[in-house]
């Protein structure tokens, strides 16, 4: 089932019916990443009187409580509510489109002098000079499947220079997704500097702008355009659990 979009005057063809899920799926209890010393997601059985939410142990239906924490838990989005004291910036009211032609791209974190791993501004402004995307997906190297249970929390995980915040604004990247824990570093005195830079607050506040951490990008996708679905839950938070769904791009052939 093709259908076709025109992004700054060039017609893609992609097709709904082969989706490309990039976020990384919660269970109950069981080995998932993990960062900013998040408990674990835990699914518990609601039981009132006689009833019991679990089919398995005889009740009529499954009935369970979801315990999670949306910025240590597995793939979330945030708005800039994330760092504002401000009662309408919550994620449902920050996102209001959800289909945006977006660049993949890979990128290997440099090790600097104290020890820190950082994705560095050129490596990802040289990966964006051909188009100008909506959004912007990072997948760092090395890239495994380790992703999908990793414990980070006290680990220093890798981050993003904060002048990619930045760079990012001033080119109009309203969606950011990357597959690290956070932007920023883990412990940095609460400066959040590539956040506060991405967002542009709060002196020029790009509110319907966010960032998606913890996705995961198997290597069989490839760098290039895709259109992006990005999913969220209706919650007034400034963050929420949410699903990217990629969909490859490819330039449509104009008939002669």
């Amino acid at each position: 089932m093709e259908a076709t979009i025109t992004y700054h005057n060039q017609t893609y063809t992609f097709n709904l019916l082969l989706p490309l899920d990039i976020s990384m799926p919660l269970h109950d209890r069981q080995p998932q990443p993990e960062c900013f010393w998040a408990e674990p997601v835990a699914f518990d059985v609601i039981r009132v009187g006689d009833f019991v939410g679990s089919v398995a142990e005889g009740g009529s239906t499954n009935y369970k409580r979801v315990h999670l924490t949306p910025h240590g838990n597995g793939t979330h989005t945030e708005c800039y509510g994330h760092i504002s004291a401000d009662e309408n910036a919550t994620i449902h009211h920050c996102l209001k489109r959800f289909l945006f032609v977006a660049q993949l791209i890979t990128v290997q974190p440099q090790k600097q002098e104290n020890g820190d791993e950082v994705v560095l501004l050129e490596d990802v402004r040289k990966q964006l000079q051909r188009i100008k995307p909506e959004a912007v997906i990072l997948r760092t190297l090395p890239n495994s499947d380790d992703k999908l249970t990793h414990h980070y929390s006290g680990t220093n995980p890798p981050y993003l220079e904060h002048t990619i915040g930045q760079y990012l604004a001033e080119e109009e990247v309203q969606h950011l997704l990357l597959d690290l824990p956070s932007v920023d570093r883990e412990l940095d005195e609460g400066k959040l500097l590539c956040h506060h830079a991405f967002w542009q607050y709060p002196e020029n506040t790009r509110c319907g702008a966010t960032i998606t951490e913890l996705i995961y990008v198997p290597d069989y996708i490839a760098d290039g355009l895709y259109l992006l679905n990005l999913q969220i839950a209706s919650l007034q938070l400034d963050a929420s659990p949410s699903k990217p769904i990629l969909y490859t791009l490819s330039p449509a052939i104009r008939a002669l």
